[in-house]
């Protein structure tokens, strides 16, 4: 099959238009900057925060319990985009910090619920039999927690926490609704620009997916890595 010279002119056109022309590249390039260090600090502070809360979801202690399961049941409960522009326009109107950086604290806020359930249900996941040796041990309960029961809970949630990072990762193409200019908002400036919807949004989708790709074969890899001192 030959294609018609003049779909590929049309086509070389749109693309010089969409990408070339004023160096457009350039806002994609910087979109993609935007959106890793977004997802970056929203999941090393998710993941902490999940742990705090999944250990008050584990404590016995009423107070801790219950403010664990309150911040669980509003964040799972509301829509990120709702929490992004409350985190921005109300709690932090007033701090002047990187738009990026309070964007990654309203997202770690809110991939922190997720989070503390997968750690949770790792934790849970362990014999009990393990914590009663640790204690026979001679270990504290704090010591027997981060000794014995965590480093095991890993390997379980491990599979959980990639695919709740790569999701936090597409979550943020809400990040345009505050000002910040990640993959999505660079494609709708290009859109708007030249008027042309397919090739910008096929360009975003695409580098969406080549960097959740490059990802899960990265998590992928250390996945098997951590399984290797497993006897199966």
């Amino acid at each position: 099959m030959i294609l018609d010279g003049s779909w590929y002119s049309e086509f070389a056109e749109t693309f010089e238009k969409c990408f070339l022309r004023d160096n457009r590249y350039k806002l994609l390039l910087s979109g993609i900057g935007v959106t890793i260090k977004v997802a970056l600090l929203a999941a090393f502070m998710g993941l902490i925060i999940g742990f705090l809360i999944a250990l008050c979801n584990l404590s016995k202690k009423k107070i801790l319990n219950v403010i664990g399961k309150v911040y669980t049941d509003v964040i799972r409960g509301t829509p990120s985009v709702t929490q992004l522009m409350i985190i921005y326009f109300v709690v932090f109107a007033t701090v002047n910090w990187p738009k990026w950086i309070i964007a990654a604290i309203a997202f770690s806020i809110n991939s922190g619920a997720y989070v503390s359930e997968i750690i949770r249900a790792g934790i849970l996941s362990i014999d009990k039999g393990q914590t009663e040796a640790g204690r026979s041990l001679g270990l504290s309960k704090t010591q027997t927690m981060m000794s014995i029961i965590v480093p095991q809970a890993v390997k379980n949630i491990f599979p959980a926490m990639c695919n709740e990072f790569i999701t936090l990762i597409k979550e943020t193409a809400i990040v345009g609704y505050v000002g910040l200019v990640d993959i999505q908002k660079a494609g709708d400036f290009i859109k708007s620009a030249t008027y042309e919807a397919f090739m910008p949004l096929i360009a975003t989708a695409i580098i969406y997916f080549v960097l959740i790709k490059i990802l899960t074969l990265a998590l992928g890899a250390a996945e098997k890595s951590l399984r290797k001192s497993d006897k199966r």
